[in-house]
């Protein structure tokens, strides 16, 4: 989505292991791991280097349904949303390597699943597209079909709310849409 935007970046995974951080509030869990990330990132490169990371939480009923371990528990996952309105957390965490100082938001939307029956949970899974996605479902790809509403940010649940990025970066004098600026 950054480069969409034209902003040009090169993407480097963290290596960070989610699975130790606390999960018993799931703002706090996107916050840390977001923040985590950046961090890990930051140490990997040369002081003055910008560093955004992101992390996106799909939560059910305060439940973290993270991504899933095999198909069965893809379809578990999309029995649980199915119906019901979940949120998607997302945490954008903005820091510069070699300093202390870090920015960053954090955003919600409301997600509402139509009623899935078992047909489409299996043929949905079957696309191999939720084995990768928290929540195990991406809005971006066929998994839009199984989205009744969205109240919030669409790119959020994509997983980059691309709104409050852009006031991010602004703020930090990083990069400015329509202004001929860059990083």
């Amino acid at each position: 989505m950054l480069r969409m935007l034209g902003i040009p970046i090169e993407v480097k995974t963290s290596g960070v292991d989610e699975s130790v951080l606390d999960q018993s509030s799931p703002e706090s869990y996107t916050a840390d791991a977001a923040e985590l990330k950046a961090r890990a990132v930051a140490n990997r490169c040369s002081n003055g280097t910008w560093i955004l990371a992101a992390d996106t939480t799909v939560v059910l009923d305060g439940r973290i349904l993270g991504k899933p371990d095999s198909e069965k528990h893809a379809r578990q996952m999309l029995s649980l949303l199915s119906g019901k309105t979940h949120q998607v957390i997302t945490a954008v965490s903005l820091l510069r390597a070699g300093t202390d100082s870090a920015d960053g938001f954090m955003t919600c939307t409301d997600v509402t699943f139509r009623v899935l029956d078992r047909a489409w949970i299996e043929g949905y899974v079957a696309t191999g597209e939720p084995m990768d996605k928290a929540g195990a479902y991406g809005v971006q790809g066929i998994g839009a079909i199984l989205v009744r509403n969205i109240n919030g940010s669409y790119t959020n649940v994509v997983g980059l709310p691309l709104d409050e990025t852009v006031d991010l970066l602004s703020r930090a004098g990083i990069w400015r849409p329509f202004d001929g600026g860059g990083l």
